[in-house]
């Protein structure tokens, strides 16, 4: 499992869950993308509203057997449901399949609900959790559950800073970071890997108010999943 983690909300991790695990699955990757920021869920809604129009609909597209309106508008199964073994987890290759955060989070404990994700999906399906803020405590049970890390930031002093100090958090729970990914602009100067240190494996450009429906930015997308795929972290996918 690789945990998408910045420094501080609104540094881009839910587009880039969502934008890498479309690109992934172009590349015929079976990927599950799962809502690990319970506080600020929002991967099944943007999900939902930027849908690609497609000739038919899915399997991992459409809503799972039995699967109920969520208050998200989203028709989607929840991480719960997947480690509970409600609806099985078997995720296509023509989309990914998205898990929503819990309806009552505060009733969950996290760290075991990841831990059990694991086993929950396919060894050969890459898996993305889309992790709270690196400031906030909870950002710990997703980067214990995964194995490497990947840090999503935009190209400011401040927000650097910060994915920096989440960088240093992700390697001292044991979840080193793979590569990091550069959100808002197209050239990232070298020193931002140092100050890092990890590489930078994507660089992402604006794409305005819908950014998903950018061509650019899915084109960034597709190198992005092309490099994480040349990586340790992507041994034993099933992947293009």
């Amino acid at each position: 499992m690789i945990a998408v983690a910045g420094g501080k909300g609104g540094s881009g991790k839910t587009t880039t869950t969502l934008g890498l695990a479309r690109a992934l699955s172009r590349r015929g990757a079976p990927v599950v993308a799962a809502d690990a920021d319970w506080d600020l869920p929002n991967l099944a809604r943007l999900a939902a509203e930027t849908k690609p129009e497609a000739p038919g609909k899915t399997e991992a597209e459409g809503p799972p057997v039995g699967a109920a309106r969520r208050t998200d508008g989203a028709d989607t199964r929840t991480v719960l449901d997947a480690v509970r073994g409600t609806e099985p987890v078997r995720p296509g290759r023509s989309a990914p399949t998205v898990l929503a955060a819990p309806d009552a989070p505060r009733s969950v404990d996290a760290g075991a609900t990841f831990d059990a994700l694991d086993g929950a999906t396919p060894e050969s399906a890459p898996v993305l959790l889309d992790s709270p803020a690196g400031a906030s405590p909870d950002v710990a049970a997703p980067l214990r559950a995964a194995d490497r890390a990947l840090i999503a930031t935009p190209l400011r002093r401040a927000a650097l800073r910060d994915a920096a100090k989440t960088a240093a958090i992700a390697r001292r729970l044991d979840c080193p970071p793979v590569g990091a990914v550069v959100i808002g602009e197209t050239d990232v100067p070298d020193r931002v890997a140092t100050l890092l240190g990890c590489p930078v494996l994507g660089a992402i450009p604006d794409g305005g108010a819908v950014p998903l429906s950018d061509p650019s930015v899915r084109s960034a997308y597709d190198g992005l999943a092309s490099r994480l795929g040349e990586t340790a972290a992507a041994s034993g996918w099933q992947i293009a």
